[in-house]
């Protein structure tokens, strides 16, 4: 009989896209995961406890999880990042050890893996050469929050909208993925505006023959007619 497939076997095939593992080796990856242990959580899932995000560090193992934050005024919402398998959290409090003002919750049953953040932090400093890793995905972190807040501040509506389809749209099959059965109030606290401001984009796109809208899903139609949209608005600016 085989041997059976180890816990880091298993991982470091389920996880060989994710950019804190994909270049370790068998033994560091061994000793990394060693330290994990697997958690599920029910879709409609929240960690509000900003306590929680301080002495634990996730890794997705299947599922999308919403990072978000919310208007304590108006009780507004607006998602940063909406993460999935490969991605982790919460690498800022990973990096500085301070509270961080957001909130995540599970848009579909999810499976991660967790650590407490303190036996990670122990694990870097024996294996320092892994922060390397961790500050190259910090830093697009931080460039993807750049590029929101420029897109949120700068641009309308509209555009906004076709960015984010066109940002979900796998280019060889043309399928839009991640967002395509999400409810229009999720698409809508992805670019910074309203459940009804959205839904009046889109049955716009779906008038023009670009997307097709059932109850639970959008697809695109026509992936060129976006492209040429977002490239008049652009060239209208």
């Amino acid at each position: 009989m085989g041997r059976g497939q180890t816990s880091t076997e298993k991982y470091l095939l389920q996880l060989k896209d994710c950019e804190l593992i994909k270049n370790m080796d068998s033994k560091t990856a061994e000793s990394f995961f060693s330290l994990f242990h697997k958690e599920s959580w029910p879709k409609h899932s929240c960690i509000l406890n900003q306590e929680k995000l301080i002495y634990h560090f996730y890794i997705i193992l299947s599922g999308r999880i919403k990072m978000y934050q919310v208007d304590s005024g108006n009780g507004k919402e607006l998602t940063l990042f909406l993460l999935t398998k490969n991605d982790v959290f919460d690498i800022f409090c990973l990096l500085d050890g301070s509270k961080h003002n957001a909130y995540y919750e599970c848009l579909d049953d999810a499976k991660v893996l967790a650590v407490p953040m303190e036996d990670l932090r122990k694990w870097l400093k024996k294996h320092p050469e892994n922060y390397q890793t961790i500050l190259s995905y910090s830093g697009k972190q931080l460039r993807m929050l750049e590029d929101f807040a420029s897109n949120i501040t700068f641009t309308d509506i509209s555009t906004r909208l076709l960015n984010l389809l066109l940002k979900h749209v796998n280019r060889k099959s043309q399928n839009l993925e991640l967002i395509n059965d999400l409810p229009n109030k999720e698409i809508a606290n992805l670019i910074g505006s309203t459940r009804a401001v959205v839904n009046r984009h889109l049955q716009k796109l779906k008038q023009l023959g670009s997307i097709k809208i059932s109850r639970k899903k959008m697809e695109i139609k026509n992936l060129k007619m976006l492209i040429n949209l977002l490239k008049e608005k652009k060239k209208n600016k």
